[in-house]
């Protein structure tokens, strides 16, 4: 009897199932990704997690003991140098199996597993997602869980943000009038500045002549002559 036994032979003996899951796990850890049935890829999950776990400590001792799970150099270099790193703050659930569509021949249930950390859409994704939802709005208040109380909250913001969006738009007119009358101030003054210098004409020197005149008349020998 079979009570509480939840290991899955999968008709096979022994040998021939532990070398068959042996080279699916090398599979999935050189190539990240295999397509099989169902029933296997629960059995690999409960195989493969483990070593990935072993793999984030990087000794002799773990390398050989998963060196005698997987049977393969290249296997054992890739899980310690790539996957290991990847995985390095993940505590566990290192596997995604995805069902796909029947087999045609059998009707066996078939998916896809893959190593979580390595599928790129999901993780930009997830990133995109995680960036939108930590965005805030300026001056949020807390809302309440009730919807009428949300509702209130929502008024009371947009009120908020329009008393300070009229305030802003009565500054900056006030500004750009004191702005506009400076201008003026300085182009009136810019036209007075030439007229008064206009004004400011030195008057012709006329003095000197009358003087040369007087000195013709008082230099000696003048009246003689005459």
């Amino acid at each position: 009897m079979r009570h509480r036994k939840k290991f899955n032979h999968l008709s096979r003996k022994s040998a021939h199932r532990k070398a068959m899951l042996s080279n699916m796990a090398t599979s999935l850890i050189m190539h990240k990704r295999i397509h099989t049935t169902l029933a296997k890829a629960k059995a690999l999950r409960m195989y493969v997690e483990p070593l990935i776990n072993r793999s984030k400590d990087d000794t002799t001792h773990s390398r050989r003991v998963v060196f005698s799970y997987l049977q393969s150099k290249e296997a054992v270099t890739e899980l310690f140098r790539v996957v290991s790193v990847k995985v390095a703050d993940r505590p566990g659930g290192y596997t995604r199996i995805i069902k796909l569509d029947n087999r045609l021949g059998d009707n066996a249930e078939m998916c896809m597993m893959e190593l979580v950390d390595f599928n790129e859409n999901l993780l930009s994704d997830k990133g995109t997602k995680a960036a939108k939802s930590t965005r805030r709005r300026r001056g949020s208040k807390k809302k309440t869980t009730d919807s009428a109380g949300a509702d209130v909250a929502v008024k009371t913001e947009t009120k908020v943000e329009e008393k300070v969006e009229a305030k802003v738009e009565e500054k900056v007119e006030e500004k750009v009038e004191e702005a506009t009358e400076v201008k003026e101030e300085v182009k009136a003054e810019a036209k007075e500045e030439p007229k008064k210098e206009e004004k400011k004409e030195e008057p012709k020197p006329e003095a000197p002549k009358a003087e040369r005149k007087e000195d013709k008349a008082e230099k000696p020998g003048t009246e003689e002559k005459k």
